[in-house]
């Protein structure tokens, strides 16, 4: 692919990766992948001939197109591109990445800007979820500088509040997948859950570990890593998401006494490495759970009062705030704040992948 393609380089949340149009992509989805492992430079460790940062946190892809829903301003669709394997997967969707969408999708004249701020509905394909962004949009163009501070990223930015509505289940059919709050594998308790992401929430305790550690220290721990990947196979069926060997959901969630004047501590396996924040949405889900009577880190959270409640999930850089709005008990929207920035506009020459 000697002539390139047009891309945008963008920072979403605390992740970082290529916004392409699907107009600029190869239709078959086979061509496509092949386009984008040559584009990030996998599979290698380094992925030092591609943009791929040699991190599964900047080794993701947006691809965007104008929704032909009613309602809705573009279709997204969140691509993993896996760093050392041959294999990119939509088996997940991304709420960092997503942080970008807005923006791009203004930057491509795919929504006109509406005002000093421009919310854009977005459906994200690969759960049919939708989710609403509000940009900053001063002036009549996107505004990437501002006063937002989000853990995990240095420096501030303007502010990017993302809505969901209709998480619960959105992978596994139901919030809880197995029915339960709870369920014991490998003699270990713990709660499947999916709203909006694939989680198995487990008590650090119940490994061995504070739940403070280093996600160094984590990945380091061979026995630690081995257990989890049994729980996660074993979890995976439990979760109408079958094998999951070769999948990057579910994530598993280690969850602590808060440590930082927040609600719940986490640790998260995303699912082979150790995450050195936490996912957007995987960050829903958990608040989810510390929410739920029964679940696994609910009896080990600082709730607020009242509602809406903002829990603090703290993570190895830091906190994600999650406001949870409840009707009878139960979660029926969250937001978090994200912001987003622009980082390279141009064309990328992806190396060709041999068959």
């Amino acid at each position: 692919m000697s002539e390139g393609l047009p891309v945008m380089w963008m920072r979403g949340g605390t992740s970082k990766g290529g916004y392409f149009l699907a107009s600029d992509l190869p239709r078959d989805v086979s061509a496509r992948d092949a386009v984008l492992l040559g584009v990030m430079g996998s599979p290698d460790p380094r992925q030092i001939d591609g943009m791929g940062g040699a991190d599964p946190l900047t080794s993701k892809v947006a691809v965007l197109r104008p929704s032909e829903r009613g309602g809705i301003d573009v279709d997204y669709l969140f691509l993993q591109v896996f760093v050392d394997r041959a294999l990119v997967t939509d088996a997940q969707n991304c709420g960092n990445i997503l942080a970008g969408v807005g923006p791009f999708a203004i930057e491509r004249g795919l929504v006109p800007v509406r005002g000093a701020e421009t919310p854009v509905t977005i459906w994200m394909e690969n759960t049919g979820q939708v989710a609403v962004a509000r940009v900053a949009t001063p002036g009549g163009r996107v505004d990437y500088a501002g006063d937002a501070r989000i853990d995990g990223v240095p420096g501030t930015a303007a502010p990017v509040p993302i809505a969901f509505r209709d998480t619960a289940g959105s992978s596994c059919g139901a919030l809880f997948p197995s029915g339960r709050v709870a369920d014991v594998i490998d003699g270990v308790e713990v709660t499947l859950i999916d709203n909006g992401m694939p989680c198995v929430m487990l008590r650090a305790a119940d490994l061995g570990i504070a739940g403070d550690e280093a996600p160094e220290v984590l990945e380091a721990d061979e026995a630690l890593r081995a257990r989890l990947e049994a729980i996660r196979l074993a979890a995976g069926p439990m979760m109408s998401l079958g094998d999951v060997a070769e999948k990057s959901v579910p994530k598993m969630t280690l969850v602590s006494a808060p440590r930082a004047g927040g609600a719940i501590a986490t640790r998260t396996f995303i699912p082979h490495r150790c995450h050195k924040a936490i996912g957007v949405l995987g960050a829903v889900s958990v608040a989810t759970a510390c929410l739920t009577e029964g679940a696994v880190g609910h009896d080990l959270s600082v709730l607020p009062k009242g509602d809406p409640k903002a829990l603090s999930v703290e993570h190895p850089t830091g906190e994600m705030t999650v406001v949870g709005h409840l009707e009878n008990g139960e979660v029926v929207r969250a937001e978090v704040l994200r912001t987003a920035r622009k980082l390279m506009d141009g064309i990328v020459f992806p190396k060709e992948i041999e068959a």
